[in-house]
């Protein structure tokens, strides 16, 4: 039979990886609305990260409770403090996505289709790919299989890195007065949210190392 211990943070996981979850089902159904900038499918995405604050806090006044109870060591107590920090990093993601959605549905009629496809969809697509990794580390225990999906992370979290930068310098040759440039910039600002949500799962792929392989904290 599990201990007290152990129940407690197999509970605590579980809401972990329900926001994980539906931070993942809003980013994508953001992957398909952007396309043809399907207001239902943002509106629906919205529904997914409702209410995460206190979600979250919820968690985090779990685990000071735990820490309190059971004075955790070594393997988990690593394993603790990684869950009170994924929680945040999870926050900033659902914040991040509902930025973006903000951003983007105010902007995207005025942007050219080509460019959305060749850019906002393969970011959005990474984006969707770096979160699913990520709540695979989450389930994972064996230490291998974690650093070869850190590193999966990692490369698909390069790529919005990648396309970013190509779809600003894109954007910034189109932007041909201040009209348009005002437009630009709004889009990319809002691609800019796309690109932090990625960046959000190598913090939370970082501390799940720390929390299962060992070593010292990641920024």
């Amino acid at each position: 039979m599990p201990s007290n211990f152990q129940t407690n943070l197999d509970d605590i996981k579980e809401k972990i990886l329900q926001i994980g979850k539906g931070l993942l089902e809003a980013n994508i159904l953001i992957q398909s609305a952007i396309g043809d900038c399907n207001e239902s499918k943002f509106q629906e995405a919205r529904s997914h990260i409702k209410n995460i604050n206190s979600k979250a806090d919820e968690i985090d006044n779990k685990i000071i409770k735990v820490l309190a109870l059971y004075a955790p060591e070594a393997r988990d107590l690593r394993q603790v403090i990684a869950y009170l920090k994924i929680t945040n990093e999870l926050s900033r993601a659902c914040s991040n996505t509902r930025s973006f959605i903000r951003g983007f549905t105010d902007v995207c009629t005025d942007v050219e289709v080509s460019t959305i496809n060749e850019y906002a969809v393969p970011m959005q697509i990474s984006t969707v790919k770096a979160i699913e990794l990520t709540l695979t580390m989450l389930e994972c225990e064996d230490e291998d299989e974690i650093q070869e999906i850190y590193n999966d992370v990692l490369i698909e979290e390069s790529k919005t890195d990648d396309l970013y930068e190509m779809v600003e310098r894109n954007l910034s040759l189109q932007a041909d007065g201040s009209q348009s440039f005002e437009k630009f910039h709004k889009m990319l600002r809002a691609l800019r949210k796309s690109e932090k949500i990625a960046s959000r799962t190598i913090s939370i792929a970082n501390l799940l190392v720390y929390a299962k392989v060992g070593g010292n904290f990641h920024n």
